[in-house]
């Protein structure tokens, strides 16, 4: 494709093991099991060299939180390792607490760099420009980020297996299109924040709909009083012409779309207070922004998100195709409560992690046991097999003929959502099977 930087990154050498500076992984048999220490596969066992790999993500911040990751990625450590590891690979997974800031983004890449990693895994960052740097310096693939940055659908070692926060708000302005005639979007007022109106406004226009009415927010706010009372007047949501929720006014065809993060929670807890006062509004989001907890935790069938919009990547959490993972969390999490198989990132993990099983058993059957991160660069370029993730999404391949044609996202492998609705306090599927928005993305107008 025209436009991407052409990156030959050096071979790395086998990944060494380097002990986890941790009393507790050292003595504890399930962090053995996890990290490498005490009993490795060596020489004498007839097993194969470990793989090290490392997942990253923010965790105990002010901003957005995603502890679920590292934490599912220990797990399925676990998992696999109590099998007998990867085709006789045992996984050692180093986790990093990312922290929200570009510095610690950058120390968790040049870590995991150091420690041998042939691969990071499943993580989440906004700074993709912090920590791609260091892995295309070594060549270490990053496989099923989040796509929380751009850089994640830019950087020729990315293998993203969504279409990151792009899909998600194009989705949602189609999924918005249907019904609304006037649309609010709630979004942070950050770089990453700039790029979602255009995204919401493509999926609107392709329904022939307006733009929406963008309300810039602070990503750590507490009270959005001010952002709610902007939003219900953008949409023109006015108690004079409809009445008041409280008296059964509703403002029909003015929906509220609000994407902000861990802190969707404050928007919509100042938004409950307002709504009695105001005509009733639809609601929309995006999963990782809203999910069954959020739901949950403001009222459930009588909150502000019953009947809300939803999108998100993958199947909802209740889908039968899940049941692996939780099987996984509950043989091998041990009650770990950071884990949420309905969060977004737990199961973006769990869908890395299955992309590099498939990949070392592809090396394994080639004959290839030295599992290097030149070696799992190949194998990704080359998709001689597509990745099947058990219809948690569309078989996946990151050939050049595989990327899709998105205008700023060039990695972009898989385009498709979910659409899903919150019916009686629960999130369900709205429409069945995945949503293709590739040609919405590939009509957004530019940013600029």
């Amino acid at each position: 494709m025209t436009g991407r930087r052409c990156l030959i990154p050096r071979p790395s050498s086998r990944a060494r093991v380097v002990p986890i500076a941790s009393a507790a992984t050292c003595t504890a048999v399930i962090a053995s099991l996890l990290s490498g220490c005490g009993s490795l596969p060596g020489a004498g066992s007839g097993e194969k060299d470990p793989i090290t790999v490392m997942t990253w993500a923010p965790e105990d911040t002010k901003a957005t939180n995603m502890p679920g990751m590292p934490a599912m990625a220990q797990a399925y450590a676990r998992w696999v390792n109590s099998r007998g590891g990867i085709r006789g690979h045992h996984l050692r997974v180093l986790t990093c607490n990312e922290r929200n800031d570009s510095a610690y983004a950058a120390q968790c890449a040049q870590r995991a760099v150091d420690e041998g990693a042939v691969a990071v895994v499943g993580s989440y960052s906004q700074f993709g420009r912090s920590f791609m740097s260091p892995l295309e310096v070594k060549g270490v693939p990053f496989i099923g980020g989040y796509g929380a940055s751009d850089e994640e659908f830019e950087s020729p070692l990315s293998y993203p297996v969504n279409g990151g926060q792009a899909s998600l708000l194009a989705g949602n302005g189609r999924q918005l299109a249907g019904d609304c005639r006037r649309v609010a979007l709630v979004r942070p007022d950050t770089i990453q924040g700039d790029k979602m109106p255009s995204l919401l406004n493509s999926g609107l226009t392709s329904g022939h709909r307006h733009p929406a009415k963008d309300i810039k927010a602070p990503e750590d706010g507490t009270d959005y009083t001010p952002e709610v009372n902007r939003a219900l007047d953008g949409v023109h949501a006015d108690p004079v012409v409809y009445g008041t929720a409280k008296a059964g006014g509703t403002a029909d065809g003015s929906c509220v779309s609000a994407s902000l993060g861990d802190h969707t929670d404050a928007f919509f807890d100042s938004f409950r207070r307002l709504q009695e006062d105001s005509p009733r509004v639809r609601v929309a989001s995006v999963l990782g922004s809203v999910g069954q907890s959020l739901v949950n935790r403001t009222g459930g069938s009588g909150g502000p998100l019953e009947g809300a919009d939803i999108t998100g990547w993958y199947p909802v959490a209740s889908d039968h195709r899940w049941d692996p993972m939780r099987k996984v969390i509950t043989d091998f999490a041990f009650d770990d409560n950071r884990i949420d198989p309905a969060d977004q990132g737990v199961q973006t993990t769990w869908i890395a992690y299955t992309v590099l099983r498939s990949l070392v058993e592809q090396l394994d059957d080639q004959g290839i046991e030295d599992i290097t991160s030149h070696a799992l660069q190949k194998a990704l370029d080359r998709g001689d097999h597509a990745v099947d993730t058990g219809g948690l999404t569309p078989k996946l391949r990151w050939r050049d003929e595989d990327m899709l044609a998105v205008q700023d996202f060039p990695r972009i492998v898989n385009g498709t959502v979910t659409y899903q609705v919150v019916r009686d306090g629960e999130l369900a599927a709205a429409r069945q099977g995945f949503v293709n928005v590739t040609s919405t993305l590939e009509r957004r107008p530019s940013d600029d």
